[in-house]
């Protein structure tokens, strides 16, 4: 599967738009990594669990992405969008979306 944020790929024929395909992912953060994480930001550190979890999201996102073009019978996805979004009670969640158009190429 070949993922691309532009709306073609270079050295490729768009033969078939297959529709839009959405990958999402919401994970829950801890309590404690929160905590050494607003540390961590005042003395202008890195945020490493943080990181953590944008990295573990927008994995399960475009494995999303990815099973539901399949399923459309695409090989590519085209034009993707990542949007990251601070859901739920007092920010407490985590959201990754990744959404694009499922196509064939020859």
């Amino acid at each position: 599967m070949i993922f691309s944020t532009t709306p073609n790929i270079e050295g490729h024929n768009i033969t078939d738009y297959k529709g839009v395909v959405v990958g999402e992912a919401i994970l829950g953060t801890n309590v404690f990594r929160d905590l050494f994480a607003g540390i961590r930001d005042i003395v202008g550190g890195r945020s490493g669990a943080y990181e953590k979890e944008l990295a573990k999201a927008r994995e399960i996102a475009f494995n999303e992405l990815e099973q539901h073009a399949s399923e459309l019978g695409a090989n590519a996805v085209i034009g993707i969008d990542i949007d990251y979004e601070v859901v739920g009670k007092d920010g407490s969640m985590l959201m990754v979306s990744a959404s694009g158009t499922a196509v064939i190429l020859d």
